[in-house]
């Protein structure tokens, strides 16, 4: 089966970005296929059967919040091995939906789809719960919430172990809104800044940086400062006349709120369209 080519991928994603509720499986496949150039529709389309594979696993309405929890928990991190170490963060294949699939590691925010796709297929009350520097998944309304740590193979979560993961990652306490539901996009946009930090550390791999920066842009919802981001990558790339021209184009959005960085920013554009000479 044909690999679909970028600009077909690209409108897929926008499309279903833009869409009234979003496939948080089939986005997250998307962004494999930018990184994967073996990753075809017969790829996407296998990962998407082993998730209902693992769902049709599942016991028949196991319970509660805390039924379902243990089953998933069960059934993905004790019976399937999936979780994570450290070592995952030290690879792009972490934050790849379908690899992560396949190696049953990965990143906590990977691991999460992992845990809500496979459980809202056998029809579980699930969520991803974007906690700030660690990704879990809860299970229920608000008032009996179970949360699980997919990266720990799923093991369930007091609000004393919450608690301490939002304190070890920020120092404050845990807000209850930090409890609310993240929505799909929130959570694929989430994977997209996870790998473009994963990029920004490797200066040889400015080419994972540009797509996951174009990617974000296609999302309804964006940072403005990702066109200056975008065009800074493609200056340093060799792309001066692209570069210029969004960077120009940026200088515009921001001249109103900011005049001095505007200028700062026309200067750049005027020192890439010079290094065409």
């Amino acid at each position: 089966m044909p690999r679909p080519t970028e600009s077909e991928r690209r409108r897929r994603f926008a499309e279903e970005a833009r869409s009234e509720r979003p496939d948080l499986a089939l986005l997250c496949l998307l962004v494999g296929a930018e990184a994967d150039a073996s990753l075809d529709e017969a790829g996407m389309d296998a990962a998407e059967i082993e998730l209902d594979r693992l769902a049709g696993l599942l016991p028949y309405r196991p319970g509660g919040a805390r039924g379902w929890a243990s089953a998933v928990s069960d059934l993905l991190g004790a019976r399937c091995g999936f979780g994570g170490t450290p070592a995952d963060y030290q690879r792009l294949e972490s934050s790849l939906l379908h690899e992560v699939l396949r190696r049953r590691r990965g990143l906590p925010i990977l691991l999460s789809v992992v845990w809500i796709e496979v459980a809202r297929r056998a029809g579980a009350p699930v969520y991803g719960v974007a906690l700030p520097g660690h990704f879990v998944v809860g299970f229920g309304d608000p008032g009996e919430q179970v949360l699980v740590d997919p990266f720990d193979g799923g093991r369930l979560l007091t609000g004393a172990d919450a608690e301490l993961l939002v304190a070890g990652a920020t120092g404050e306490p845990l807000d209850p809104s930090m409890l609310l539901p993240a929505d799909p996009l929130e959570i694929v946009l989430r994977i997209l800044n996870n790998i473009r930090a994963w990029a920004s550390a490797r200066p040889e791999r400015t080419d994972v940086q540009l797509w996951a920066v174009e990617l974000s842009l296609l999302l309804p919802s964006h940072a403005a400062r990702l066109r200056y981001e975008r065009a800074r990558l493609l200056v340093e790339r060799g792309d001066f006349l692209r570069g210029a021209a969004e960077l120009e184009a940026y200088a515009e959005v921001v001249a109103a709120v900011d005049p001095t960085s505007a200028e700062a920013v026309r200067l750049r554009a005027r020192a890439a369209r010079a290094r065409l000479n």
